[in-house]
């Protein structure tokens, strides 16, 4: 196999995390609409099981750090591998099993440490194979296997909750929704152990001969050398000085502005529409049990398609000309939402805006988030800081996750001003914010090397 060959195989194989992210987070949205009625869950324990899942996922990225420097990227996936697969056995709660909402928590929060395990480590470890002008396409593997894993999922749902009768998907359709990511968990599975360890996390080790044979397997001699060479230089020039304080100033800054940047992602509201889809369209749409259904699909496929806008543009435009456009974009959608709904002019106008705030998304903060977190930390202190960074971020999902149902429900959101909008209002304000916050503490990074974006903020 030639080294493009290989590289494009060994991405794809380490963006499968990406699509069990989607699939685990996405699964919820279509079993959550029936799981609900057959529990009668209020809006409390709605949000309970839906982002209970994230507690595992905050702690599985506060975790995945450690673990990474010290198992290393790829052993650190196959555990999350595992995780997938319990969770994906369990939530569907067996027969042999109470039907316990407890129990299913459980088994969602083991899911969560899948994901967040994967969330760290899939990206980082692309970034740290990807030759410098092809990485950000290459970590938009991640974010694409992500939005097929949505797709998937949704079409997975569709396909099975109208196989079945209403009482049916009430008492086991929603079961086969979560069993069904058996499958593409055992593949994950099986598959890590094809794909060699990271080069850089082997030169942090001091197994530089590895390292240089990884990389002249995926690079070729001549551009393996010199990237061997760097990766030493740079690790050197840590260890030779003193001892890494992650509370310095310029230590502490640059986690901070990841960390910022990563939880800005989650506050535009993104998984709000892709947890709660079903409701927001039944609910506040008006949309009938079928339509709810195909608008689901409808939305993955617009994930799906500007994602490969996203992955074509984004060595090309840059990461924060993406922002800009994306961000632009996510504003006018959500702001066609919210008054569509405030005016309670529901319709075409309505879809249209959540349309155009997905596609946005996906053309924007869904790929360059994790495009930049991969690539904006020095060697040394990449996995303790890009673990931290994604620890925010999914404290800041299970924020939105856990709230939006109950500010949804709250009686502000009902009076006769908001009638219903208040939720897209304040993740506009939110996108706003995204706008600023780039252009002034995010650094361009296309076309550098890792060892280059870090002598940036040596500046």
């Amino acid at each position: 196999m030639n080294k493009h060959g290989l590289l494009i195989l060994i991405t794809s194989i380490t963006a499968l995390g990406g699509l069990l992210f989607g699939y685990d987070t996405g699964v919820i949205n279509g079993a959550q609409f029936y799981l609900t009625k057959y529990f009668q869950l209020d809006a409390g324990l709605q949000g309970w099981v839906v982002g209970s899942a994230l507690l595992g996922c905050l702690a599985g990225a506060l975790i995945s750090g450690a673990l990474s420097h010290k198992i290393g990227r790829k052993n650190s996936l196959i555990i999350s591998a595992l995780f997938f697969s319990i969770s994906a056995w369990g939530s569907g709660l067996p027969s042999f099993l109470p039907e316990s909402i407890s129990l299913l928590v459980v088994f969602r929060i083991i899911g969560g440490l899948g994901i967040g395990i994967a969330s760290m480590n899939a990206p980082m470890y692309i970034a740290e194979i990807a030759p410098a002008e092809k990485r950000g396409k290459l970590v938009s593997f991640y974010q694409l296997a992500i939005v097929i894993g949505f797709f998937a999922v949704f079409l997975v749902t569709y396909f099975i909750g109208n196989r079945l009768t209403e009482a049916e998907n009430l008492a086991i359709g929603w079961r086969q929704m979560f069993w069904s990511e058996l499958i593409p968990s055992g593949l994950f599975l099986a598959a890590l152990f094809f794909v060699p360890k990271s080069p850089r996390w082997l030169s942090l080790k001091g197994r530089n001969s590895e390292a240089l044979e990884i990389l002249t397997r995926i690079h070729g001699r001549e551009k393996a050398q010199t990237e061997s060479e760097a990766i030493i230089k740079s690790l050197q020039k840590e260890v030779e000085g003193t001892t890494t304080n992650y509370l310095s100033k310029s230590i502490l800054s640059i986690i901070i502005i990841g960390s910022v940047f990563s939880i800005l992602q989650q506050f535009t509201g993104i998984n709000a529409v892709l947890y709660y889809g079903a409701d927001i369209f039944e609910k506040a749409l008006g949309f009938g049990k079928e339509d709810v259904l195909k608008q689901q699909v409808l939305l993955a496929f617009v994930n799906l398609i500007f994602t490969f806008v996203a992955m074509a543009t984004v060595d090309k435009l840059g990461r924060k000309p993406l922002v800009y456009i994306g961000a632009c974009g996510m504003l006018l959608g959500f702001l066609l939402l919210g008054f569509s709904i405030q005016q309670q002019a529901i319709g075409f106008i309505s879809l249209l805006g959540v349309l155009i705030f997905i596609g946005s998304f996906a053309l924007s903060m869904g790929p360059v988030v994790w495009v930049v977190l991969s690539e904006m930390f020095p060697n040394k202190i990449r996995s303790t800081a890009m673990s931290a960074a994604v620890a925010v971020q999914w404290a800041g999902n299970y924020v939105v996750s856990q709230f939006f149902p109950m500010v949804t429900a709250s009686e502000v959101n009902h009076n006769n001003f908001w009638n219903g909008s208040l939720p897209y209002f304040i993740f506009s304000a939110f996108i706003a914010i995204i706008i600023l916050f780039t252009y002034k503490y995010i650094p361009e990074t296309k076309g550098k090397s890792l060892e280059e974006i870090e002598a940036i903020w040596d500046k």
